[in-house]
Formats: structure tokens, sequence, C-alpha cells
């Protein structure tokens, strides 16, 4: 337990992936069959997935999720959209792939 017994809390936020498993009923849920433009973002990520509030806080290790190893090594870029504390190195992916609503610059590592 870490000093004053205080708990440390770590948000993620996963705002895009590569549809491996339940193609049909996503791409039933989103209207598109474009499996690029499937998940990438996170408004579309969580309509085809039918994430909504009653989820918030659920861990993304147990059920209903299933996290699968992607192809290659995360990379690290500055977060995009905002206009303070871009420097901060707070959005994580794999570089080159087409699922990314935003591509990632040159590979970098954290």
């Amino acid at each position: 337990m870490p000093q004053h017994g205080l708990r440390r809390s770590w948000n993620h936020c996963i705002r895009a992936l590569e549809t491996t498993h339940g193609i049909m009923e996503m791409t039933s849920r989103r209207s598109t069959s474009d499996l690029r433009r499937l998940c990438s973002g996170p408004g579309r990520l969580c309509q085809a997935l039918e994430v909504d509030a009653s989820l918030n806080g659920a861990q993304l290790f147990k059920a209903p999720f299933q996290l699968f190893g992607g192809k290659g090594w995360p990379t690290v870029a500055g977060r995009i959209g905002i206009s303070v504390s871009v420097e901060i190195m707070w959005r994580f992916g794999v570089g080159g792939s087409p699922f990314l609503s935003c591509p990632f610059p040159a590979n970098k590592t954290p």
C-alpha cells in the first residue's frame, strides 16, 4: 500500500484497435464494412464494442473484455487534438498501423 493509505489509480483510454473477433456484430453496429474505420477513434470503438458508461471503471483484463497481443511493439508520441501539454508522451500505439485515426510519427521508445 502506498504511503498515507492512498491508492494509485490509472485511467486508460483505448482509442483504436484492430478488429479480429466479432466483426459481423461490430460492422452491424457501426453500419460500415471498412475494417480500418470500424474502431479507429474512441467514439467508433465504443459504438462497435457497445461500450457505455455502465463499464466505467471496469478492468481491461477481466470479462467482458479480452485483450490480445498485437502486431509489433507499441510506440509513444505526444498527444493530439489538444493545445496544452502536447509534449507529454501519453499516446501509445503500434507505428504504421492502418487502424489508427491519426498515424504515429517515426518510432520512439518510452
